[in-house]
């Protein structure tokens, strides 16, 4: 059976999503862009600030569910210009301890917004922990 997660600290669009499904022992984390939860306003213009504020709305989710970025098993990104690639992968690493997740990133047009990241969370183990 799965279980919708909505996290009250994070940013509440008026569309017909969950902000996270958790089923079994993962949680799937819908699309996350780069706003401030409160106004929704843009954070900032530049790829760098979107994308690390889109995992800290990310991280507000994983939270109501139990659960931290470490948690992350596989990260989907999508980049609105293809030129943000090494601003994204820069505001990423710095976000992202290594071990690194799985990772896709495509790059296409989503409006105003430059980026948009969803991921899979285990709730079962943290990266880099040993078996």
């Amino acid at each position: 059976m799965s279980e919708c997660i909505q996290a009250g600290r994070a940013p509440q669009f008026p569309l017909p999503f969950s902000h996270a499904v958790r089923s079994g022992d993962h949680v799937y984390v819908s699309g996350q862009v780069g706003v401030d939860p409160a106004t929704l306003a843009k954070d900032g213009d530049t790829i760098e600030s979107q994308t690390i504020r889109a995992f800290r709305n990310i991280e507000l989710i994983l939270n109501e569910a139990g659960l931290t970025l470490d948690h992350v098993v596989k990260v989907n990104a999508i980049l609105s210009r293809g030129e943000d690639s090494p601003g994204y992968n820069k505001a990423y690493a710095e976000i992202m301890k290594a071990p690194y997740p799985a990772r896709t990133t495509v790059h296409a047009g989503i409006g105003d917004y430059l980026v948009e990241i969803d991921v899979i969370a285990s709730a079962t183990s943290v990266r880099g922990e040993a078996r």
